[in-house]
């Protein structure tokens, strides 16, 4: 060669990393990152244009931590077409991602907007759904109320014991080799029992501390089901994760997992994710209102149908489904059959049964299901990387904003 390849050469080029890398330059709004290295010291040694359009690249193609996306940076021609041969370091894209993660939050509505305009966004059929992702923390590092004050007197005593011990092995080696030689270390098992110790006593304190602003709080509408009444104490069963606390045990299709529920609201026409959040909350039922209030806070309007599973199920969600005159098709397979139950739910399971296989609630499975396939059997995202609830709701965001780009670049190729 005469001239030595450029990067760009080497992509085809109506490939995803030049729609991308465009999109993100030419049509996004990244004023809320640029302007925050507005500073006499001058620029980032990374454009951060650059920077967002590698996340989102990244994330579109299931390359998700930070030291495998720098060493893509070296390796893979595509994502030098991205970066223009730059190649940031994993620690560069770590803190890059956490530093603006509210400001990449924000590029979902921006993206959202682009797929309107582009004819994508009917909302003719909106399907809502949760899906369990498994949090950056094991369920083993979780320990209930009733066991922590056990072990919290069990390890207590133990340590006192050890600490006695070794104050007599302290004064019994001053005897033998005088009082100036060191010994007065404590060994590596007592430093490690005490950090424990100190670890549990710190979960139950915040967990006394959160029962107690309960009880002046009232019962948490969040919550479905039995509702005790607060008692200023938590319950010996309620748990507390020491990697991460904010997540919560939860069930899903493999079992009982450390997660966090990230929910999204999918448009039939083309499979793009018009809503989306995260919670801590196992249950679903609280979760429609709110994603309905984004799709309009969004586009300007609401969905002409939704459907849904019967996680949903309640009436405070069917009457919501009355008042914002949207025709709901939701499962009422939870709601006993044997018992009495209220007049929405009758009329829902009245209106299921009178479209038989022909309802139009067989669009749910083919409408939000496999955008869940997508992100977590295709592009393999399994667990978050992130931790807090905050954080990692910037990193299911960021997720949907990949895949509503993904829906784009297929528009355009």
């Amino acid at each position: 060669m005469m001239f030595p390849p450029s990067a760009l050469d080497l992509v085809a080029k109506g490939h995803l990393a030049h729609f991308i890398r465009n999109l993100v330059s030419e049509q996004l709004d990244l004023s809320a990152i640029v302007n925050s290295y507005g500073e006499e010291r001058g620029y980032p040694p990374y454009h951060p244009v650059m920077m967002t359009a590698l996340l989102l690249y990244a994330n579109a193609v299931g390359v998700y931590a930070s030291r495998r996306i720098a060493l893509a940076c070296e390796q893979r021609v595509d994502f030098m077409a991205v970066t223009g041969m730059q190649y940031p370091d994993f620690r560069t894209i770590s803190l890059f991602r956490l530093r603006h993660l509210e400001a990449l939050k924000g590029l979902f509505s921006q993206v959202l907007k682009l797929c309107q305009k582009a004819g994508m966004v009917k909302l003719g059929h909106v399907a809502l759904d949760g899906t369990k992702i498994q949090a950056n923390a094991s369920l083993r590092k979780s320990m209930r109320y009733g066991d922590m004050k056990k072990a919290e007197r069990r390890l207590q005593a133990e340590v006192e014991r050890w600490f006695e011990e070794a104050q007599r092995i302290d004064a019994e080696e001053d005897r033998k080799y005088g009082a100036d030689q060191r010994g007065d270390e404590l060994p590596d098992w007592v430093a490690d029992k005490q950090k424990r110790l100190e670890k549990i006593q710190q979960a139950k304190a915040e967990l006394e501390r959160e029962a107690k602003a309960q009880l002046e709080q009232g019962p948490d509408p969040t919550k479905t089901g039995h509702k005790p009444k607060p008692s200023g104490k938590p319950s010996d069963q309620v748990q507390r994760n020491f990697t991460d606390p904010e997540s919560r045990v939860m069930k899903s299709s493999h079992g009982f997992i450390q997660a966090y529920n990230a929910q999204a609201a999918v448009d039939s026409h083309s499979q793009v994710i018009v809503a989306q959040s995260l919670t801590n909350t196992g249950s679903d039922a609280h979760q429609m209102i709110p994603l309905l209030k984004q799709i309009v806070q969004t586009l300007g309007r609401q969905a002409k149908e939704v459907s849904t599973d019967s996680a949903y199920c309640s009436d405070m969600n069917l009457k919501a489904l009355l008042r914002r005159r949207i025709r709901g098709y939701v499962a009422t397979d939870r709601q006993d059959k044997d018992r009495r139950v209220s007049r929405w739910v009758q009329a829902m399971r009245k209106r299921l049964q009178q479209g038989g296989w022909r309802s139009r609630y067989r669009l749910r499975k083919q409408t939000v299901e496999p955008v869940f396939g997508q992100i977590k059997q295709a592009r393999g995202f399994r667990q978050f990387l992130l931790r807090g609830q905050q954080k990692v709701a910037g990193e299911w965001s960021l997720l949907c904003t990949a895949h509503n780009l993904l829906k784009l670049a297929v528009l355009a190729g």
